[in-house]
């Protein structure tokens, strides 16, 4: 199907209650629909927005077209839970009805203030020659969820010598003030992130550029984040245009971190260390962090990528969110776990242990499940599981012994998505025994190696009755000790 500009910025309250309802039944036919991960009930999904705990609750927006697997105007979708498990859909949030987001509510995000949440986004505008024009807005809503949008953006310009990509405004407070970061391009189209300072959320002083050491890296820095973890200060951003380089940046688009001193808002220095991807899979874009009510810095990203077709796209829907993680800094590097509270999912638990050599066994079965897999002693050249597994489908995480990689294999997954950018992905890891932690839904998985070390985040889409789980060692032996629990 051809997306015409016109039907990518048709309204949803345009369309008529038949051609939703065939949508609706388009998406429910669909044998990929996730079963514990957050999905829009029809159309595209995108970033994450306005990730937040308020009024008892955690609530998280998403980028949603509702009306197709295509990027068109976008609205804010609000979901919310009281423990990062079982979330509850709320309905849109955000309509782009206002001059200022007449072609669409782009990302943004969200913080507490005077017991109401206030969330920043870019309104996305077009004039008649297509050209567009950002606008910072900031919207509030109540503990009732009501939302109330301001007859004005809160910044209406794009400071001199940047473009007119300039987006994505994160928020957050130190001390009286208020900062946000907000994505940009330079005039000479390099990549960069720019900060403002507010006394009231409402009047935003334009301070200048965060000052980093990376002058030349992609040509647009989308969905930045700052903050600060374990002394350290944090910058999370997507930056677009990077070259691949060996087992890096091998997705159309990364998203990734740099860990250093805390950012000196006075004269907008941050001393850095190198970038590293968040995630090394096939799937992750645009995350977003916030604080838990307990102080744990959480993360959800996109499990998506813009400008790729998905299996699903047929069937009216596109995409999904990760499961929240929490974040560590150890060793100058951030460190992923699944959040604790996803201990709540688990029903039926199976434990095997013993040794497997140079053989591959059948040990479980689950299309939806968590597994806990250890390996020790290990003399074998390559070990891992094959899951989602049956016949002529089958997904495989692996260690190679000889190149000390961990190896995420979807090339017999089921039907392809994105394989123009390669069916492998794959990272260095220390010597020693391999820990996989696998959450795997109907058409995903997330895999955290040695306890968050390194992550992998894809989807995949198999037959239903691909279920078989097997682990193997080829060319030695190991010793195995797997927990798996149905979801």
């Amino acid at each position: 199907m051809e997306w015409t500009k016109e039907m990518r910025y048709r309204r949803l309250e345009d369309v008529s209650t038949e051609m939703l309802e065939t949508i609706k039944n388009n998406v429910n036919s669909c044998q990929w629909r996730q079963s514990y991960h957050i999905q829009p009930p029809t159309g595209l999904l995108n970033d994450p927005n306005g990730f937040s705990y308020f009024n008892g609750e955690y609530h998280l927006f998403y980028q949603w077209f509702p009306l197709g697997p295509v990027h068109g105007l976008k609205y804010w979708y609000h979901t919310k839970s009281k423990d990062l498990v079982h979330w509850e859909n709320a309905g849109i949030a955000i309509k782009p009805d206002h001059e200022y987001d007449s072609h669409g509510a782009y990302s943004g995000s969200a913080i507490v203030h005077h017991d109401q949440l206030y969330l920043m986004y870019t309104g996305n505008t077009r004039n008649e020659q297509w050209e567009r024009h950002p606008y910072q807005v900031m919207a509030v809503m109540n503990k009732n969820g009501e939302m109330i949008k301001p007859k004005e953006p809160v910044i209406a310009d794009v400071p001199t010598g940047y473009t007119d990509h300039f987006r994505d405004p994160k928020l957050w407070k130190s001390g009286d003030a208020f900062y946000a970061v907000i994505g940009a391009q330079r005039e000479n189209k390099t990549g960069c992130a720019v900060l403002y300072k507010s006394m009231n959320l409402t009047d935003w002083t334009f301070l200048g550029e965060m000052k980093t050491n990376l002058p030349q890296f992609g040509y647009m820095w989308e969905c930045p984040d700052y903050f600060e973890l374990d002394g350290h200060g944090v910058f999370v951003f997507s930056p677009q245009g990077l070259e691949p380089e060996g087992d890096y940046y091998q997705n159309i688009y990364q998203s990734g971190y740099l860990i250093g001193q805390k950012l000196d808002p006075d004269t907008l220095s941050f001393s850095h260390g190198h970038f590293n991807e968040l995630d090394r899979g096939f799937d992750f874009y645009a995350p977003q962090t916030t604080l838990a009510n307990d102080g744990r810095r959480l993360l959800v990203g996109w499990m998506g990528l813009p400008e790729l077709e998905y299996p699903t796209d047929k069937h009216d829907w596109a995409h999904c969110l990760t499961l929240p993680r929490e974040l560590k800094v150890e060793n100058g590097k951030l460190i992923q776990q699944p959040v604790q509270e996803l201990a709540a999912l688990r029903k039926n638990k199976s434990v095997w242990k013993g040794p497997i050599s140079n053989e591959t066994l059948h040990v479980f079965n689950g299309v939806s499940f968590e597994l806990i897999c250890e390996f020790a002693e290990n003399s074998s050249e390559e070990l891992g599981i094959e899951f989602r597994a049956k016949d002529d489908e089958k997904t495989i995480v692996k260690y190679d012994k000889r190149q000390r990689k961990i190896v995420l294999d979807r090339s017999m997954s089921g039907q392809p998505a994105g394989e123009s950018f390669g069916t492998k992905r794959q990272c260095s890891v220390r010597d020693g025994n391999i820990k996989f932690h696998l959450f795997v839904d109907t058409s995903s998985v997330e895999i955290f190696v040695n306890d968050g070390e390194e992550v992998f985040t894809s989807r995949i889409f198999p037959k239903q009755t691909s279920d078989e789980i097997r682990f193997f060692a080829n060319e030695g032996s190991v010793s195995l000790i797997a927990e798996k629990w149905e979801i």
